[in-house]
This record gives C-alpha cells, structure tokens and sequence, in this order.
C-alpha cells in the first residue's frame, strides 16, 4: 500500500518472533524489516524480488541503520510495518522504517541501502526507471 509516500505491511507478531520474556528478541525486527523491504519491492516498486536478485544478480545490502527500540511487541501483536525513501543517491537509498501496533510507536530506523551488483561487489548507479519508481515513496524525513 502507498498512502502519502508510505508502503505500509501488516506482520503479527509469532511465537518465532519472541524470547523468553514473550516479547519481540529485537534481532527478529531486522528480519520483519527485511520482509517489509522484499514486499515493498514485489508490491510498492513493482520489481520482483527474487527476480531482482537471481536474475539481474543485485541486492540491497545496508550500508547504515540507526534504530530507535521505543516500546517492546508482545505474541500476537499486529505491527504497522511503514517503509518511506528519505532520499535517493547515485547508488544508495535513505529509507525510514517504523513499525506501529495501533497508535503506539514500537520501533523506529533510518536504513541506508546500496544497490549492488553481486557479481562484481561493488555499488552501482540506480537506472533511472528505478529512480522514478523510488520516487514515488519519497517522504520527508522525520525529525
């Protein structure tokens, strides 16, 4: 879903999700996140994932993540994950993650991911098709 420049998924908070205090192990959230970046790929880019990566033979490898763990998620918690691009580069992609249950804030995290050729390791430019595509999640970046 794209609502103000947001792609937003829905992810319920599982038992795999949780240690043994029954709230969400905070590594699991990179993994949600992760998710929500692959879905936002399939769904929001229109750019299949699996295509992306086994065929074109580019990933999206995070370069840096500053995360903000707000409020713990419990099993059976429905988060908001949201996804907004921040800005775009010559190679790299500033996104904005959050992820809600309900009105409460649980996680926040300003990711930056390169667009990579798997082949060669190294960056590579962001074809304009792309760019355009980026664009239309562009969002301004929260304070």
């Amino acid at each position: 879903m794209n609502t103000q420049g947001l792609f937003e998924s829905r992810k319920l908070v599982r038992f795999q999700h949780c240690d043994p205090a029954g709230i969400v192990f905070y590594p699991q959230y990179f993994v949600l996140f992760h998710e929500l970046i692959e879905d936002w790929f399939n769904d929001g880019l229109q750019v299949n994932y699996a295509d992306f990566v086994a065929v074109q033979k580019l990933g999206v490898p995070t370069a840096r993540m500053e995360v903000d763990f707000v409020a713990p998620s419990k099993i059976g918690d429905m988060l908001c994950l949201r996804l907004g691009v921040t800005r775009i580069g010559k190679s790299s992609i500033a996104l904005s993650l959050s992820a809600f249950a309900g009105e409460a804030l649980r996680v926040r995290i300003e990711q930056t991911i390169v667009l990579f050729s798997l082949e060669r390791r190294e960056p590579v430019q962001i074809p304009e098709d792309l760019r355009a595509r980026l664009s239309a999640f562009l969002v301004v970046p929260s304070q």
